[in-house]
Parts: structure tokens; C-alpha cells; sequence
């Protein structure tokens, strides 16, 4: 395998993570799916690092990466959210999770196209998305279900904001 594979083999794993967390989510488990997506999240902060530093960083990575974040950090958290607390909610609860992926896909697809290379311009979908699959499991019995659902939203917003963000 040639060394450009191999921060792709990282991003595909986060994909993986975010695909297995959604299946574990159906299965109602809560806890290894919001682990996957918190795992995900650790492939993906190695893929570009890795890329970089072996200097193989290009076009396909980038799209590739931007894909799996898509998943694994809007529609997996959006799934574990959704079927966690709002299937008695009917349709509203599933426009309101809706609206979180896509956010982040707009999020995204900013990110893409934008040369800002020293701060985020809303906040990363890969920080968004865990924090809202560990909100749904964490905060199930500690807060209200209006205060998650308001979260969520807060997180959607914040997202597709103009905020600067700094990189860490």
C-alpha cells in the first residue's frame, strides 16, 4: 500500500465508525454508538495530521474527509439524538433532527471552498456532532427533553454561524 493510503485508511475508518454507530443506534445501543462516534472522532483528528506530515495531503482526502464527517459526525449523532429521544415526537422531532446534518452538510461545504487558514468560521461539525450524540446519552435523565431539543438547535445554529472559531 502506497503511504498516500494511508490517511485515507484513517478517514474511511471514522466512516466506519459513524456507519457502525447508526447500525449499534438501531440495535438501541446507546452506549457503543456514541462511543463509535466519539471514536470516529479520533480517527478523524489523525487523518490530516497524518497527511501532512507524510506529505501526501490532496484533493481526494480532502473530499473523502469532508464525506465522512458528513456521517459520521451529522447523521450518526442525528440518528443516536433521534432515536433516542424524539421517535415520540412524530414528525416535528424528525424535522428538528434533520436539521442538524443538514447544517452540517452547509458547514461543510463552506469549510470546502473557504481559504481560512488560521480559525473556523462556525463550529466544526467534528466538535458539534459529539457533543450532541454524548448530550442525547448523558443528558437523558439529567435534562429536559426542551433543553436537549434547544441544544440541538444551538449546535445546528452555531454550525452554519459566522463565529470565528480558533484551531486548536
Amino acid at each position: 500500500m502506497s503511504k498516500k493510503w494511508i490517511p485515507n485508511t484513517l478517514t474511511i475508518l471514522s466512516l466506519f465508525a459513524g456507519i457502525g454507530a447508526m447500525l449499534l443506534a438501531l440495535s438501541e445501543q446507546w452506549l457503543a454508538a456514541v462511543g463509535l462516534i466519539f471514536g470516529a472522532a479520533m480517527f478523524d483528528s489523525l487523518d490530516g495530521r497524518v497527511a501532512r506530515r507524510l506529505n501526501v495531503a490532496n484533493e481526494f482526502g480532502r473530499e473523502l474527509d469532508s464525506l465522512a464527517d458528513l456521517v459520521s459526525f451529522g447523521v450518526a449523532p442525528a440518528t443516536v439524538f433521534y432515536l433516542l429521544l424524539l421517535t415520540d415526537q412524530g414528525w416535528s422531532g424528525a424535522l428538528l433532527t434533520t436539521l442538524f446534518p443538514v447544517c452540517g452538510a452547509l458547514r461543510l461545504a463552506r469549510f470546502n471552498v473557504a481559504n481560512v487558514k488560521n480559525y473556523y468560521v462556525g463550529v466544526p461539525i467534528t466538535v458539534a456532532g459529539p457533543l450532541l450524540a454524548g448530550i442525547a446519552l448523558f443528558g437523558r435523565s439529567a435534562l429536559p427533553l426542551t433543553v436537549q431539543q434547544i441544544i440541538l438547535l444551538l449546535l445546528a445554529g452555531l454550525m452554519v454561524s459566522t463565529f470565528r472559531v480558533p484551531k486548536l
